[in-house]
């Protein structure tokens, strides 16, 4: 059975016109999500959040009630929702998350959403980051820095501060005896 949801028109009714400040503890993990983050990505993100404060909500769907309220499982959020029990990023907001509700608590259309809001995420390319990289080194910060802060290690920030350029530096004019057959 196929159901298709129309949103109404007008910024009122989109869902991102009605972010809630909500506590973690109302939102629940879905058993669907197959997107996973690593260590080093999940250590990013809390630095993302410490130094950038929230920027995006959670994206969650009604999922039932209890005696102190409404209850959310999140669509979208979740490596953001686990990362908000950490004890510096909890006190931020006192346990509080930026939530939007899906206005069609639908099941299906849930997980849905989840797999949309992972796919259009896209990936980041390798030049693009060396530019990234480049223009920070350029405005004085240093390559240790830009490492924490991004989460890489030192050489992968070498290897983008040097753009490829390593091999023309390092090449000989010819080839040594090394090379003959």
């Amino acid at each position: 059975m196929s159901t298709a949801f129309t949103l109404s028109t007008g910024v009122a009714t989109q869902p991102i016109s009605n972010v809630v400040w909500m506590h973690r503890s109302r939102l629940r993990a879905n058993r669907w999500n197959p997107n996973r983050s690593a260590p080093p990505e999940m250590r990013l993100l809390r630095v993302s959040i410490l130094e950038n404060g929230w920027t995006q909500p959670i994206v969650a769907h009604q999922e039932g009630e209890d005696e102190d309220g409404l209850l959310y499982e999140i669509v979208d959020g979740y490596h953001r929702w686990l990362t908000s029990e950490h004890a510096d990023v909890y006190a931020l907001t006192d346990g509080l998350v930026p939530m939007v509700a899906l206005i069609e608590p639908d099941p299906a259309l849930a997980r849905m959403a989840t797999v949309r809001h992972n796919r259009a995420r896209g990936t980041h390319g390798v030049l693009g980051m060396a530019d990234i990289v480049a223009d920070l080194l350029g405005m004085g910060h240093a390559p240790d820095e830009i490492g924490r802060r991004l989460g890489m290690d030192e050489e992968e920030v070498d290897r983008l501060a040097d753009r490829g350029e390593m091999v023309k530096r390092g090449a000989r004019e010819g080839f040594n005896t090394g090379w003959t057959t």
